[in-house]
């Protein structure tokens, strides 16, 4: 005889958006008691280190996924190895199927915005990575560093909701400013990058497609 598997509760978001949807530790405390398998995203861009920092503090254990897609300046490389190691992070790195030079060699530079091939450039070095990533690590809570000042898209979004897919998208640091980001690095002595570009989005304020499509 197979045992009664007890359903899971449904989770009631508007009630965690509204008691903790301004409370980063706590969100992030409430995300992990779920229990679920989690993973924490990053492109190590400006601030990066306090989703980080914030994860791990409760679970060191919690994979790091960086779709790293071969364009990232040296500063952020550097930036990538000096949080890994400060703190001690499950680093899983995701790389496209070819890489830059390979790339390079057959279709040329970076396409512009307004190319009609940088939608495929996107797919190829961050959305397939991501949805690779996605695959094989088969999370349940998905940690994101979107803050809603980023895009008009971000701004209307919830810090805590469910992908069609079932996956649940935590946004700690939605709510958060620069001035509040600047201070938690300050006050955990934690480092930070601003020499960062993303070649799929290609200025600020831009969607790059990955968070419409998950």
């Amino acid at each position: 005889m197979s045992a009664v598997q007890t359903p899971k509760p449904v989770l009631d978001l508007a009630h965690v958006n509204a008691t903790l949807g301004r409370d980063a530790p706590g969100l992030v405390a409430w995300a992990l008691s779920l229990g679920e398998r989690s993973i924490v995203t990053t492109n190590f861009r400006p601030f990066e280190a306090v989703i980080l920092h914030l994860v791990t503090q409760v679970n060191p254990d919690v994979p790091v996924v960086w779709m790293d897609n071969g364009y990232n300046t040296e500063a952020t490389y550097r930036f990538a190895d000096e949080v890994t190691k400060q703190l001690g992070l499950k680093l899983q790195i995701y790389l496209p199927r070819r890489s830059r030079a390979h790339r390079e060699a057959v279709d040329g530079p970076t396409p512009a915005l307004d190319d009609p091939r940088h939608a495929a450039f996107t797919e190829e070095v961050k959305l397939e990575p991501f949805s690779r990533a996605l695959r094989e690590t088969a999370p349940k809570v998905w940690f994101t560093a979107l803050r809603a000042t980023d895009t008009a898209v971000r701004a209307q979004m919830d810090p805590v909701s469910i992908n069609p897919d079932g996956l649940i998208k935590v946004a700690p640091l939605l709510h958060w400013s620069s001035k509040d980001l600047h201070e938690y690095c300050a006050r955990h002595g934690l480092p930070n990058n601003f020499d960062y570009v993303d070649p799929t989005k290609g200025e600020d304020n831009r969607e790059c497609g990955l968070h419409l499509a998950h």
